[in-house]
Order: C-alpha cells, then sequence, then structure tokens
C-alpha cells in the first residue's frame, strides 16, 4: 500500500491487532457509509452485506472496534447509543430535540480537548464531549407552519 492510498476495512482491523471476519469488515464499512447510526440499523446494514449475523455478534464487533478507536460510540441523553467512523479528532454533535437527527460539529475552538475545564480536579485532561441541542431544519419548519 502507498502512502496515497488509503487502507481497506481489513487491513484497518489487522493494523488495530483485531481478527478479520467477514461481519466485522461489514460492520465497519456499514458504520462508515451511514452517519450516527444505532445498533439495529448497523445489525441490518452488516445482514444486507454477508447474511445472518446475531445481534450479539454485532454488539461484541461494535465493543472491540470502540475499544480498538475505529469506531466511536455517543449517545445522546434519551437515545440509543449511536456509532460512527470519524474518530481521533475530537468533534462534537448538535442533536434534534424533536426527530433525533444528529449532525457532526467540528471542535468549538482550537485544538483537543477544545474547551478547558474551570476545576480539572487534578485530571489531565485530552478530550471534551458536548452536544448541542435544538430544533433541525425540518423539524423547525414544521413547528413553525
Amino acid at each position: 500500500m502507498t502512502a496515497s492510498q488509503t487502507p481497506t476495512a481489513a487491513e484497518e482491523l489487522r493494523g488495530a491487532g483485531l481478527r478479520v471476519t467477514a461481519a466485522r469488515v461489514a460492520l465497519l464499512e456499514t458504520v462508515r457509509d451511514g452517519d450516527h447510526l444505532d445498533v439495529e440499523t448497523i445489525a441490518a446494514g452488516v445482514r444486507d452485506r454477508v447474511g445472518h449475523v446475531s445481534l450479539q455478534a454485532v454488539y461484541e464487533a461494535l465493543h472491540a472496534l470502540t475499544a480498538a478507536g475505529l469506531l466511536r460510540r455517543i449517545e445522546p441523553a434519551g437515545s440509543p447509543a449511536r456509532f460512527e467512523g470519524r474518530v481521533g479528532d475530537n468533534h462534537h454533535h448538535i442533536v434534534c430535540r424533536s426527530c433525533g437527527a444528529v449532525a457532526d460539529v467540528d471542535c468549538a475552538v482550537g485544538h483537543a480537548p477544545c474547551l478547558t475545564a474551570d476545576d480539572d480536579h487534578g485530571f489531565t485532561v485530552d478530550e471534551a464531549e458536548v452536544i448541542y441541542w435544538g430544533l433541525c431544519p425540518a423539524c423547525s419548519t414544521a413547528r413553525s407552519a
């Protein structure tokens, strides 16, 4: 692979020290092709790509890929956990209070962790997670109509 080529899902799994399986490759590709997907949607996408896979296998793979830093898990209050392929840049999210749509928001200011805690209690802070809440354009339009 040359420096200009993007690694395949299988190469990324190997690079993270994970066993390469058809289901894991399909899961990684499904999440990266989607946008802040929940587990049920991911499972359906994996099944579309490789056939039968148990929900338990999907949960286990999501845990492994998240722990390896290949995926990111976000948990907006009142919503099921969602997964995304955008990792390592400490970006934030905006969530619609009405329909639950989620979108990425780049770092608030500067480099990670983007925010400075008033009192870090002696912690070495390397990441900040911010969720902005509001109404998406479609829900805003529907509400004002």
